[in-house]
């Protein structure tokens, strides 16, 4: 009974060091990081946008307006129309729907290569790690717009051979980051205790290695999406990445809005602010996600636990 008492008394402790921690977190990013919390705002309603885009849109992403071709912003259109009548605020919405399903699956992919390359790559060296290193230094020192330019070129485009090759090509690049912190993680004692009592290499890598390094994987995937989503953007401009009539900010600012553009300089001024928009609020919130994260970096948190410590020894002195 009373270990019982004890298991669940123990479990409360962790749910709440869980749930404290949670807080914690978003009480840093809310004080410490002004710049990131609007940069997470942003990123609620990019993907509030995009997964509602079909609610939220008041017209079809091609629904046509025949009495309204190149019409100013207004309350009927808000940002106005497009060449054929398209309302370019349903076409913005719609457009965060590619940005978050390219941004969100490719960065994914990529995340996962990273892990493999970098995991097995940084664990198990020698030669292994020679041949592979020099695979993604061969990958690395071709421009990646270029390759991929090429590359949709060969295999056509679309959204899924877009979401692929950039999942790929950034995977193999970006692998170095995790390669060099499980090199570093490789080296504690733990781990070398780990091999001396026989653990399987299998459990090491996912019972000591993955776990540690998922603090600056998740930061990594954090800073992969909006570079991915400004690849995107420039693949579907220069017409290699998401097909027409389908809207994508990058095709959106290509196209009739280069044709239109003095005429109707609205067409390729709300594209290029979301695209601009959805960027920045997703990288300013990255960052500040690495700041609260990275243990190297906590100088506010400790700063802020001191106030906090301080505060609650004022309270009992009194």
């Amino acid at each position: 009974m009373s270990n019982s008492v004890a298991n669940m008394s123990s479990g409360r402790v962790v749910e709440r060091r869980r749930h404290s921690f949670l807080v914690e977190s978003v009480i840093r990013l809310v004080k410490e990081k002004p710049l990131g919390t609007v940069g997470a705002v942003i990123t609620m309603i990019l993907l509030f946008a995009g997964i509602f885009a079909n609610f939220l849109a008041p017209y079809g992403m091609n629904e046509p307006n025949g009495d309204a071709l190149l019409a100013a912003p207004s309350a009927r259109f808000w940002m106005g129309t497009d060449n054929l009548g398209r309302d370019i605020f349903s076409r913005v919405i719609f457009g965060a729907r590619v940005s978050v399903i390219v941004g969100l699956a490719a960065t994914s992919l990529c995340v996962a290569i990273n892990l493999i390359i970098g995991v097995l790559c940084g664990y198990i060296g020698g030669n292994f790690d020679l041949i592979v290193q020099r695979v993604v230094d061969a990958v690395m020192c071709l421009p990646s717009l270029i390759l991929l330019m090429v590359l949709m070129s060969l295999v056509g485009s679309g959204m899924m051979p877009l979401i692929i090759l950039i999942g790929i090509t950034w995977g193999i690049s970006g692998s170095r980051l995790i390669r060099s912190t499980v090199i570093s993680i490789k080296e504690n004692v733990y781990i070398t205790a780990a091999v001396a009592i026989g653990c399987p290499t299998r459990r090491i890598l996912t019972r000591h290695i993955l776990p540690n390094i998922m603090a600056p994987t998740i930061v990594l995937f954090t800073t992969l999406v909006p570079g991915i989503i400004m690849t995107e953007a420039s693949l579907s401009f220069l017409g290699f990445g998401v097909p027409p009539p389908n809207p994508s900010w990058g095709g959106m600012l290509s196209g009739n809005a280069r044709s239109y553009m003095f005429d109707a300089p609205w067409m390729a001024i709300w594209p290029g602010f979301a695209l601009a928009v959805a960027v920045y609020g997703i990288n300013m919130f990255g960052d500040a996600l690495r700041d609260i994260l990275d243990p190297r970096l906590r100088g506010g948190a400790g700063r802020y636990k001191m106030k906090l410590k301080r505060s609650h020894k004022g309270e009992s002195i009194s």
